[in-house]
């Protein structure tokens, strides 16, 4: 029997630990192919995603040595690349679906490993779809990765909790820098976090107040409707007691009639509104109404590629989420979703569960309305208990030269075998 080989893409938005996954799950395929080379051959990565497969564009993850795959690990951002490029729904894209699997064909891939969010389970469970019409077997395993946090069947996400502990920390640093100012200079500070339904990263920033007092002292979520005159009453208030006001706001805040508050009209690939600047909107907001000086910060890119102070939680996981995906994948758990199932908050013990890709494609998961403080402006201690242990752990890179030690892979292409495909 000729070993079927495996294609794993990244997809989306990249994380601090998505290299952690691609580690997990090519280590993993060298091993089982040492002790068994008649189930699992290669593991081709496409370059770019999956846009990758469709132009037949692969990676030889076997030319990479075992030290920089290993190296992969501590590594951020997406070794083989990624892109924002969404399959539609296979009546309207059949061609597309079809070249996957004359792709697949051609390289003899047996097993599909799509790493992503709601969009890729989504593709993940297409093409499950398509190549049992179509009659070609290869098993289809979704791995979740994304830093909203928004993916259901799984109690976390990986990536989550590496920008859960960069903003908690940011946001608790800066409070200290606004406090030794705001007797004659900066009183408000306000940072924009991720999220544009689901409120978990602003959340997260409420880990670092843990006594009354301390910042940020208000939080807000997209599942909380902006009221403008009791927010700045909420700030006045936090202003006269502590003499400063720090407040953390998700990218899809939106009034109640449900528009965003900074929405700038363009969208990306998969059709979501391109937001951005609704930080500045609510200080300068603060600013018009109430008089105080203040500074605003984007965190944009840098919470989610921070990996010099990962989460020693999260990086396990998503390494975990990669091994297990490929021993799902040989036991022939076609079209599931591999996930993270918690036992139990103190001691935080956790194990690598399945769901069926059918029930998580498209699925997006907000905060529920017991996270969220009564007031709308806070979080509530069952949303500690559940956010705490994700952000716990350390898991320093090597440095060298004062920075981190990251890994470039060669990357080298599969020869082509068919003609050019356009997308």
């Amino acid at each position: 029997m000729i070993a079927k080989n495996a294609f794993y893409a990244q997809s989306g938005g990249v994380t601090a630990v998505i290299n952690a996954t691609a580690c997990g799950l090519i280590q993993e395929a060298r091993r089982l192919h040492l002790q068994h080379p008649d189930k699992i051959g290669k593991v081709y990565a496409g370059r770019d995603g999956i846009i990758g497969a469709l132009t037949e564009d692969l990676i030889d993850t076997s030319l990479e040595s075992d030290e920089d795959i290993a190296r992969l690990r501590h590594t951020p951002g997406g070794a083989f690349g990624s892109c924002r490029y969404k399959l539609k729904g296979i009546e309207q894209h059949r061609a597309q679906y079809e070249r996957l699997i004359e792709v697949f064909k051609a390289h003899d891939i047996g097993y599909f490993f799509y790493n992503g969010g709601n969009d890729s389970m989504d593709t993940a469970w297409k093409v499950s779809q398509i190549a049992e019409t179509l009659g070609y077997p290869v098993v289809c395993v979704g791995i979740p990765k994304t830093v909203d946090n928004d993916l259901p069947e799984t109690d976390c996400c990986p990536g989550f909790g590496s920008v859960a502990k960069y903003v908690a920390t940011s946001i608790r640093e800066a409070g200290f820098d606004v406090a030794s100012m705001a007797r004659t200079s900066t009183k408000i500070f306000v940072m924009e976090v991720m999220g544009r339904h689901a409120g978990w990263i602003t959340a997260a920033c409420g880990l670092a107040s843990e006594a009354q007092g301390e910042p940020p002292h208000l939080l807000l979520f997209p599942e909380v409707p902006f009221d403008p005159e009791g927010f700045l009453a909420q700030v006045q208030s936090c202003v006269a007691q502590y003499g400063y006001c720090t407040i953390a706001v998700s990218e899809g805040l939106s009034d109640r009639e449900g528009r965003l508050i900074a929405e700038s009209g363009t969208r990306d690939a998969f059709g979501h509104a391109q937001l951005g600047g609704v930080g500045q909107v609510v200080a300068q907001l603060i600013k018009d109404r109430l008089g105080y000086k203040y500074h605003w910060a984007l965190a944009d890119y840098l919470q989610r590629s921070a990996r010099h102070i990962a989460s020693r939680t999260d990086v396990e996981q998503a390494y975990a989420l990669g091994v297990v995906a490929v021993d799902l994948a040989l036991r022939g758990k076609n079209a599931v979703m591999a996930t993270i199932r918690r036992l139990s908050d103190e001691p935080y013990r956790w194990e690598i569960g399945e769901a069926p890709l059918s029930a998580v494609a498209n699925v997006e998961r907000k905060m529920p309305a017991e996270f969220i403080s009564a007031n709308g402006y806070h979080i509530t201690e069952a949303c500690r208990r559940y956010l705490q242990p994700l952000i716990e752990g350390e898991a320093s890179p090597p440095f060298r030269n004062g920075l981190p030690d990251y890994v470039r892979l060669k990357n080298i292409a599969v020869p082509r075998k068919l003609e050019t495909f356009t997308v």
